[in-house]
C-alpha cells in the first residue's frame, strides 16, 4: 500500500478515516489484450466510485465494488456544486482505491489494467478520477481504458451474463433519457435522445418545487405510493418530427403551473407525486415499445439512476410482455453512478480493442454513438 500512495502523492488527508467515506461495501498495447483483472474509477458528478473486475471461468466478478457518496454534502444546496463535489473526489479516492484493493485481496502490482470514466459528465470532478487512473496505469507501464459513462450504465444490465446481447437500451439519469439500438458491444446506434430535460433532472426540479428533499427523484417516489396518478392530468409531450425523442421540460412546467392553483398543495402532495410520475413513466414506456418495434428487438433494457423506480419497472415490464419481448433489468447497486459500469466496461475494451494512450483527454460532452 505504501506503493499506492508514493505514485499518487501523499497519505490519505488528516483525519480522514475509510469508515467516513465508505457507504458500500504508457506501452502500446494491441487487441485481443484480455486482462485478468482490471481496476476501474468513477468520478464523473457527484460519486467517487473504485471497482476491480476479473473474469472466473469466463464470467465477469467484481471483486470489490466501492462508493463513496457526496448526497448528503450536496442536499442543503439542493444539487450538485461541481466545485464541493472536485474536492471530495480528491480527498477521498486515494482511501477508496487503497480499499478496494485490500477487499479484493490485491496488491496494486498484481492489477494488469486500469479504466476511468472519460465522459459525458462534469469536466472537473472528470479530471480527478481520470487523471488518477491514468498514473497509476503510468506508473505501472498497464494499459489504459477511457471509458464512456452512458455506455456504463448501457452495459451494466449485462454484467452478470458477461456479454451484450443485440437490445433496445433505454438511459434513464439525472442528465440523458437516451433510446439506443444495440447490436453488440461497441455496436450502438441513437434512436432517440431528450431534446431539453432529461427524467432524472425532471424528477429532480419537480422534487424542488414540492419542497422534497435532494434527490427528488426517490422521493417523488415513495409520495407517489399513496397517490392517484389520475388525480391531475399532465401532458404527455409528442414531438411530431421526431416520435422518439423526449421533452420533459413541458411536463415540469405544467406542475409548477398547477401548484400555482392549489391554496395547499401539501395537502396533495401524493397525488400530485403519483400523476407526474405517472406522466413520466407513460412518456417513456411507449417510445421504448416504439423504438424496439421499429429496430426488430425482442429484449429490452433499463439503465441509469432512474432505473431503479420500481413504477417505472413495473410499467415497462408490462408493456414488454404485451409487445412479446423481454425486459433484462440493472441490478440495484449498478443503477446510480457506480465504478462497477466503468470495470465491466473496460474489462470489454480491454478483450475488443486496443488501450487508450495515455494523451487522451476527458471529454464532458462525450457522445455514446456516432
Amino acid at each position: 500500500m505504501n506503493y499506492l500512495f508514493k505514485i499518487l502523492g501523499t497519505s490519505a488527508p488528516r483525519g480522514t478515516h475509510k469508515d467516513d467515506i465508505l457507504i458500500h461495501r504508457t506501452p502500446s498495447f494491441l487487441f485481443p489484450l484480455s486482462v485478468p483483472c482490471l481496476l476501474a474509477i468513477e468520478s464523473s458528478c457527484d460519486e467517487t466510485a473504485v471497482a476491480i473486475i476479473c473474469r472466473e471461468e469466463g464470467r465477469p466478478c467484481l471483486l470489490s465494488s466501492l462508493i463513496s457518496s457526496q448526497i448528503e454534502i450536496h442536499r442543503d444546496y439542493g444539487g450538485v456544486v461541481p466545485e464541493v463535489a472536485c474536492r471530495n473526489h480528491a480527498l477521498r479516492i486515494r482511501p477508496l482505491v487503497q480499499q478496494a484493493l485490500e477487499d479484493a485481496h490485491l496488491s496494486l502490482e498484481e492489477i494488469d489494467a486500469f479504466a476511468a470514466t472519460r465522459g459525458p459528465g462534469l469536466a472537473s470532478s472528470l479530471l480527478v478520477g481520470f487523471s488518477y487512473a491514468k498514473g497509476l496505469a503510468a506508473a505501472a507501464g498497464k494499459p489504459f481504458y477511457g471509458i464512456n459513462h452512458m455506455e456504463g450504465h448501457l452495459l451494466s444490465p449485462f454484467l452478470e451474463a458477461g456479454k451484450v446481447a443485440p437490445h433496445l437500451g433505454l438511459i434513464v439519469s439525472g442528465g440523458h433519457t437516451l433510446l439506443i439500438d444495440v447490436q453488440g458491444f461497441g455496436n450502438y446506434k441513437l434512436m432517440g435522445l431528450t431534446i431539453d430535460d432529461a427524467a432524472g433532472e425532471a424528477f429532480d426540479k419537480v422534487g424542488r418545487m414540492l419542497d422534497l428533499p435532494y434527490p427528488g427523484g426517490p422521493e417523488i417516489e415513495k409520495n407517489a405510493l399513496d397517490g392517484n396518478p389520475k388525480a391531475f392530468h399532465f401532458p404527455r409531450p409528442r414531438l411530431k418530427d421526431a416520435p422518439l425523442d423526449f421533452s420533459f421540460s413541458g411536463l415540469k412546467t405544467a406542475v409548477l403551473y398547477q401548484l400555482r392553483k392549489l391554496e395547499n398543495p401539501h395537502s396533495q402532495l401524493a397525488d400530485l407525486c403519483a400523476s407526474f410520475q405517472a406522466a413520466v413513466i407513460d412518456c417513456l414506456v411507449k417510445k421504448t415499445i416504439l423504438a424496439a418495434l421499429e429496430a426488430d428487438h425482442q429484449m429490452i433494457s433499463l439503465s441509469g439512476g432512474v432505473a431503479c423506480n420500481k413504477a417505472l419497472q413495473s410499467a415497462l415490464g408490462a408493456a414488454a410482455e404485451e409487445a412479446g419481448m423481454t425486459l433484462s433489468l440493472t441490478p440495484p447497486e449498478l443503477t446510480t453512478d457506480n465504478a462497477g459500469m466503468i470495470a465491466f466496461a473496460g474489462l470489454l475494451s480491454s478483450e475488443n480493442r486496443d488501450a487508450d494512450t495515455l494523451t487522451i483527454g476527458i471529454d464532458p460532452n462525450l457522445f455514446l454513438t456516432a
